[in-house]
């Protein structure tokens, strides 16, 4: 597995080139109950850019995971310290000026990998997506396999796909597959489950967890997570991006030697 920010510069010379997939992982700085960390969303998708990079890597695609950006527009946990977001315009800004940069060094196919669900967040990644919807030779395609469309909600957990899944078991499996030591485990395992209809409240026009309910900040049921379910949903979040670049770019995929893992 490659990661960038860990390379020097003339490794990253010999990195880039118009073949390679970059995967940039996008996640929030915020409350996700008492027993998860302000980085839950980043530790989700770097989990899912991590893997997915070793599945591409094992195929022969060349990849490489990006520093994650660690805010987005958080304004849901409003209410909890620890909230930190961007408005709207930044983080497209943000996403932009990374996608151009790296138009700038030769790289031309791009992938977002997210953690963060908040409908305004993702909103402006399905925009900056389809703002870059072809390849060319000067511009890059930026693919954003988006775990909330239908198409990929159904293949993850039953909570994910209620909508109460903040901090609960999808979200904590996950976390403590991918970073058990941050996990506050005791008090994971005495947290009550938590139904409010996260979905139904949105729609109602809640703006925050609070006013949907969620008076801990977490929805869903963290005491039933496992690391067992952590690393399904990572492997299922890791065949979303594998399959998204297949799809969009099967000639990196021309003579290899067939799937190299997981669910797809």
């Amino acid at each position: 597995m490659t990661e960038l920010g860990k390379r020097t510069w003339p490794e990253a010379r010999a990195l880039f080139d118009d073949r390679m997939v970059a995967i940039l992982p996008v996640g929030s700085t915020e409350p996700h109950g008492p027993h998860l960390p302000l980085d839950t969303d980043v530790t989700i998708a770097l989990a899912q850019a991590r893997l997915s990079t070793q599945w591409l890597e094992a195929e022969g695609v060349a990849s490489v995971v990006l520093p994650p950006v660690a805010y987005g527009v958080t304004r849901f946990t409003d209410g909890f310290p620890g909230w930190i977001s961007l408005r709207p315009g930044t983080l497209w800004a943000l996403l932009e000026d990374v996608v151009e940069s790296l138009e700038d060094q030769g790289v031309r196919r791009i992938v977002f990998s997210n953690g963060h669900l908040e409908p305004e967040h993702v909103a402006i990644l399905r925009g900056v997506a389809l703002d870059s919807p072809e390849l060319t030779k000067l511009r890059a395609q930026v693919l954003f396999p988006d775990n909330t469309r239908r198409r990929w909600a159904q293949t993850l957990s039953d909570e994910f796909k209620s909508g109460d899944c903040h901090a609960g078991s999808y979200e904590s499996s996950i976390v403590m597959a991918a970073d058990p030591e941050a996990v506050r485990d005791e008090v994971r395992r005495a947290l009550p489950p938590v139904t409010i209809e996260l979905i139904e409240k949105i729609k109602a026009g809640a703006k925050s967890f609070a006013q949907a309910g969620a008076g801990h900040a977490y929805c869903g049921d963290p005491a039933a997570a496992s690391v067992d379910e952590g690393k399904e949903q990572i492997e299922r979040l890791a065949g979303m991006i594998v399959t998204s670049v297949r799809e969009a770019w099967p000639e990196l995929f021309e003579g290899d030697g067939g799937d190299a893992g997981g669910e797809r």
